[in-house]
């Protein structure tokens, strides 16, 4: 999805976010910024908003060395929604479909979103984590990919965040019981990104123990397909079905053509406009037909 003028201030605005965090030096600070606009400004036809922001993300690790910045906060919530695992897989064993309720506790996970937001508020993470029963899927879109599940082989499962990927776990882990022929590899980042999942996520929430995890090769808070490595890259184009997290492989992987079910919430002004939605409401839509409901 190309970079447009939301897309644009946002990323303006956290650069000037970011830098100050690292750095006191107005002068210096200045030189960045002038920099971060040349990039925007000179963005062209298939530069998405999460490529942008990676490009910057490079100039103030180069500047400041800042490796996993992170780190600290993905413990936090991975150890977080470990603390919830048990009872929120209780609640999908009790539901009438475990699938359907694994896919809402999937979709509101990703709430922990620190490339979209400045700030992840505990208490509307636990409210939205204890409303998920209420996020809409459409009936239509799942049927059609429930009869997807049943006839694949191949299944790729890209994540978005730490934390969130223990609620994917579970989504997994309902998967592989229901449809046991579906062969499950998942894709995390490649490099450390604010709080994206890594391969280090996957091990410390044991995911790699259910199911073969890699890593992407890349630094990019999404999934652009020509900066990927040649690894995942094949992976993807032998997959039957793709299921794909979050706003940022949204952004990056609209418009491939590839058979991808995406699973998200609308957390930012452009995102809840294109899908007429109110905020941190869920999307669950394939590549085929997310045209048909975007406006």
């Amino acid at each position: 999805m190309d970079i447009n003028l939301q897309c644009a201030n946002c990323i303006i605005k956290k650069a000037d976010s970011m830098y100050s965090k690292c750095g006191k030096d107005e002068d210096k600070k200045l030189q960045f910024m002038k920099k971060v606009w040349k990039m925007v400004g000179e963005s062209k036809e298939g530069d998405s908003a999460p490529y942008i922001s990676t490009k910057i993300q490079r100039i103030l690790n180069d500047e400041f060395n800042l490796g996993d910045t992170y780190y600290d906060i993905k413990k936090e919530y991975n150890n977080l929604l470990i603390s919830m695992e048990d009872e929120i897989l209780k609640n999908i064993y009790n539901s009438e479909d475990r699938l359907v309720a694994a896919l809402k506790y999937a979709m509101v996970g990703n709430f922990i979103d620190f490339g979209a937001m400045d700030k992840v508020d505990k208490d509307k993470l636990k409210e939205t984590i204890n409303s998920a029963s209420k996020q809409e899927v459409n009936p239509n879109e799942y049927s059609k990919f429930k009869e997807e599940l049943k006839g694949a082989k191949n299944l790729v499962y890209i994540m978005d965040n730490s934390g969130e990927i223990v609620f994917d776990k579970l989504f997994i882990k309902v998967i592989k019981e229901k449809y046991p022929n579906v062969n499950i590899d998942v894709i995390v980042r490649g490099k450390p990104v604010y709080n994206d999942a890594t391969m280090v996520d996957a091990e410390e929430i044991g995911l790699s123990k259910i199911v073969n995890v890699l890593h992407n090769g890349s630094d990019i808070p999404g999934t652009q397909l020509n900066e990927i490595n040649k690894e995942s890259k094949e992976i993807i184009d032998n997959a039957d079905l793709m299921i794909s997290k979050g706003q940022g492989n949204f952004e990056t992987l609209f418009g491939c053509g590839e058979n991808i079910y995406y699973i998200f919430l609308c957390k930012c002004d452009l995102f809840t406009g294109r899908f007429n939605l109110e905020k941190f409401k869920g999307v669950f839509v394939n590549e085929k037909r997310v045209k048909d409901i975007m406006k």
